[in-house]
């Protein structure tokens, strides 16, 4: 692809003295969805390169695959749900294992879908859903994508929202993204929770209606995150730096006009990363809709920082719904996890301004103020909740 925009400019800035990668190829994983934009193009652009690494980049199948591959040291570093990483830190479902949150890779781009039938019957909205579930009821069955991560949590909440219980209510399954609409068409599911594009698929497939976007839940939430080992970090922290410099530049690239995002689909839509038609991926890519936020990568450096609260705010809702049994030390565990430090080094190599403060203050859709300041009280104020272990998956 040597006519895309920035390609080949690449000067290396970051490749000797003391503050040499420590290790030039890194290996990173990534799952085929819109927003591993900013890993593939920074290979396809060369963005990796200008500062001393090479990314070999290695297609998932699974959230389940990655987690273990991430963790057994087969992978440095990966595209990774948010709360993937914090439920490896706080040992949810397997062994604790100290994780690292380099940066945010996006912003907004999941989506909540039900299928056709509950579209037929007139449900729009979280309240007809729960209309219908009281007018016609049954164990209606929900998809999601991993039990700690970000669709289970956007699910969960959007449904407590409504007034439904999502664990006494419904039955939630975990399904790999690229099957969500296959199963929703088959019936297997009466609605589902996944990234893009796979949950535009099924609306333009006709599969299901698309009645939520994750924005709308939590308007600029966190998307995926680029996490790591601790160990990994320690050992290699100036090939870290690097690729952060590298994924900055690439998150400013992709928000710097229509054109380039248009390129990226193309190259995304590749059976070696998304394998997706390219006319789906632009519409994840350069949304037409206004009323459903589309991914943000750059933000002038708002979207890819890593907020403490964005990491405190995935441990209060994981106790919300009985992954941890007791209250964690919400801000220590964030600070622990999320290098803001290394963030910060990266960012001024790569001239990315930084924002005056490590937390930042959200307005969810029920009206709830999220800034991070008293976490205790915030997880504990919910109506709905579930505070006894309970699995999110069936």
């Amino acid at each position: 692809m040597t006519d895309l925009p920035g390609q080949g400019a690449a000067l290396n800035v970051h490749g000797a003295g003391s503050d040499r990668p420590e290790k030039e190829v890194l290996r990173i994983g990534f799952m085929p969805l819109a927003d591993c934009a900013p890993l593939v193009m920074a290979s396809i652009l060369g963005f990796d390169e200008k500062y001393g690494i090479k990314l070999a980049l290695d297609r998932q199948q699974s959230w389940s695959g990655m987690r273990d591959r991430l963790t057994n040291g087969e992978l440095d570093a990966a595209h990774a749900l948010y709360g993937l990483l914090y439920g490896l830190q706080m040992g949810i479902g397997s062994a604790a294992r100290e994780m690292a949150v380099l940066m945010n890779l996006n912003q907004n781009g999941q989506s909540i879908v039900l299928s056709r039938a509950i579209a037929a019957a007139g449900v729009q909205d979280g309240a007809g859903l729960a209309a219908l579930m009281r007018e016609q009821p049954r164990r209606y069955t929900f998809g999601h994508t991993f039990p700690t991560g970000n669709h289970a949590m956007w699910l969960c909440y959007w449904l407590a929202a409504a007034g439904i219980d999502p664990l006494a209510q419904t039955r939630l399954v975990t399904v790999p993204p690229s099957q969500m609409a296959v199963n929703l068409e088959a019936g297997h599911m009466d609605g589902f929770c996944a990234g893009e594009p796979w949950s535009r698929r099924a609306v333009m497939e006709a599969s299901g209606a698309l009645v939520a976007s994750s924005g709308q839940v939590w308007p600029d939430h966190p998307g995926k995150a680029l996490g790591a080992r601790a160990d990994f970090v320690a050992r290699h922290p100036n090939a870290c730096r690097a690729l952060v410099a590298a994924l900055l530049d690439t998150a400013r690239w992709l928000d710097a006009s229509t054109t380039n995002r248009e390129a990226a689909a193309e190259v995304l839509a590749s059976p070696a990363y998304v394998h997706a038609d390219v006319e789906l991926l632009r519409a994840c890519l350069v949304p037409r809709r206004s009323d459903f936020p589309g991914l943000r990568f750059f933000g002038e450096g708002e979207a890819t920082f890593p907020w403490l609260s964005d990491g405190m705010w995935f441990l209060t809702q994981q106790r919300r719904w009985g992954l941890l049994r007791e209250d964690p030390d919400y801000l220590g565990v964030a600070a622990r996890v999320n290098r803001v430090e290394l963030y910060r080094d990266a960012a001024q190599l790569a001239g990315v301004d930084l924002p005056s403060a490590a937390m930042r203050s959200s307005t969810l859709m029920d009206g709830r103020v999220w800034d991070g300041s008293d976490p205790l009280a915030y997880a504990a104020s919910f109506d709905i909740h579930q505070r006894d272990p309970q699995p999110l998956s069936a």
